[in-house]
């Protein structure tokens, strides 16, 4: 027998494909989404090796709307209207870049908050009218205050945590729920660069723990590791003049 369904964006993501090993031992059928396809191809595998009943992938870059309509109609032949969906891409990229390029600070917003939002707002109506589902989102604790080291990814995110906030009290009625995971720095590749370490940078294995155990205890928000809750109440309850003499 088969286990839940999942449908997947962002598959290659590390904490994604740490999930997504944890449903496939449930025997989940898969549904998975990226960019880079040859690498999906290489996690499909090893999801097919680790107990998922099927999977299906496909090779999409979800920053251009045109694919979603397609793309979804795809993921319904396949699994149907998923019980869970996962959305998990995004960059952080440099901000010092970023800041001085206006095209790099469009297709950070684009990235981090406009492609996800396009991608929700179309799940949610097919969700909607099925009258169940879970949408899984990962945004970031970098959401609830500007930084310097982080403002342009901070804002896209803090934007998309309002936009689930909003979502959440729309589908509220119907028995859709929505879960945001606000991780703190992961250790991944998108963070392989920034020089971090030490008890504040979470395994993705960690990560992946947490959102199943939010999921079954049906969260709505999840700072993880836990400890970010508090972390960010301090941060957020900063003087501005205090603040600004950080170098967060």
């Amino acid at each position: 027998m088969s286990g839940p369904s999942l449908a997947v964006f962002g598959a290659t993501s590390a904490i994604a494909e740490q999930l997504a090993r944890r449903f496939a031992a449930k025997r989940a059928r898969l549904f998975l989404v990226a960019r880079d396809g040859a690498r999906l191809e290489r996690i499909a595998a090893d999801l097919s090796l680790r107990g998922a009943a099927s999977i299906a992938t496909r090779a999409a870059d979800l920053d251009d709307p045109a694919v979603l309509a397609p793309l979804l109609e795809a993921m319904e032949a396949a699994i149907g209207v998923p019980e869970i969906v996962l959305v998990a891409f995004g960059t952080l990229g440099d901000q010092a870049a970023i800041a001085r390029d206006v095209e790099a600070t469009r297709r950070s917003l684009g990235t981090n908050f406009v492609s996800p939002a396009c991608l929700l707002t179309a799940l949610a109506g097919r969700m909607e009218s099925a009258g169940r589902g879970l949408l899984v989102v990962l945004t970031s604790v970098a959401g609830e205050r500007g930084r310097a080291s982080n403002y342009v990814y901070g804002a896209a995110k803090g934007g998309l945590s309002t936009f689930l906030e909003g979502l959440r009290h729309r589908l509220a009625p119907t028995g859709v729920r929505v879960l945001d995971v606000r991780p703190g720095p992961v250790a991944t590749p998108m963070t392989a660069g920034l020089g971090l370490s030490g008890p504040l940078l979470a395994a993705p294995e960690r990560v992946a723990a947490d959102i199943e155990r939010a999921i079954e205890k049906r969260r709505s928000v999840l700072y993880t590791p836990w400890f970010w809750r508090w972390i960010m109440l301090v941060i957020r309850a900063l003087p501005e003049p205090i603040f600004h003499r950080t170098r967060l």
